[in-house]
């Protein structure tokens, strides 16, 4: 039975040598450079949705377009 998500767990990432701090909360994820304020939020509606599926690929295209 899994844990009902009330409240945000904050949780330490080492990813290619740099250290994050991800915090896990009832309205999404947020990951942050470890001693930074702002980093990158993700409502829970958004991954739910797809959204972020379509971002990333509106991202990517974008991005070859500049190439």
């Amino acid at each position: 039975m899994a844990t009902k998500l009330d409240k945000t767990i904050k949780r330490e990432l080492e990813l290619e040598g740099k250290l994050y701090t991800v915090a896990i909360s009832p309205e999404g994820v947020k990951i942050t450079p470890k001693g930074a304020r702002k980093g990158q939020e993700i409502s829970w509606s958004s991954l739910v949705s797809g959204e972020t599926d379509l971002r990333r690929d509106l991202n990517m295209s974008v991005d070859a377009y500049r190439e």
